[in-house]
């Protein structure tokens, strides 16, 4: 269910508030990654403090576990609440941390892939320079292979292959009983 940011004001302490405000839409956004980290660090550390004592209250209320105070609790849908907020809070920023993660991989996977054409390419280039070059005492150019390479596995192959013959003989067995 939505919590409006009233109702998160109301349940959280002010700081708490702030740390959550932070983890909302346009804000979560503009901090960078060290700011991120560092947030996530804290609401984590409220979250599972919230947590405690929302477990510790509803143990009071079972009659499992003394009173912690002078009186014993008699509701605990403040704490529930304020944990439910911080977990909210606990899952825009992980999924903030992730995407940064997932996008700051594809960077540095096309960078990785132009770094490796570029080798390539000169690799090429250095191989082309001796063209003519083609002596039976140096030896001889290797041509490279214009096939590709499957990408299949070779027992995934058998697999299948061992998978249709034994489904055509009992196709075979079929059609030779009726």
């Amino acid at each position: 269910m939505a919590i409006s940011r009233k109702q998160e004001e109301r349940l959280l302490t002010e700081e708490e508030w702030h740390l959550v405000q932070q983890s909302h839409h346009p804000a979560v956004q503009q901090l960078n990654d060290a700011d991120l980290t560092k947030l996530l660090k804290q609401v984590r550390d409220r979250r599972n403090r919230a947590q405690t004592e929302a477990h510790r209250q509803t143990r009071e209320l079972r009659g499992k576990a003394a009173a912690k105070g002078a009186e014993p609790v008699r509701k605990d849908v403040g704490t529930r609440g304020k944990l439910e907020i911080l977990a909210m809070s606990m899952r825009r920023l992980n999924g903030e941390h992730a995407r940064r993660q997932k996008m700051h991989g594809k960077v540095q996977l096309i960078e990785n892939m132009r770094a490796a054409l570029a080798l390539k390419q000169s690799a090429k280039v250095e191989r082309d320079e001796a063209y003519n070059s083609r002596h039976a005492h140096a030896g001889m150019r290797a041509i490279e292979s214009k096939r590709y390479k499957s990408l299949v596995r070779p027992a995934e192959r058998g697999r299948l292959r061992s998978a249709a013959a034994v489904a055509q003989a009992k196709r075979d067995s079929r059609s030779a009983a009726g």
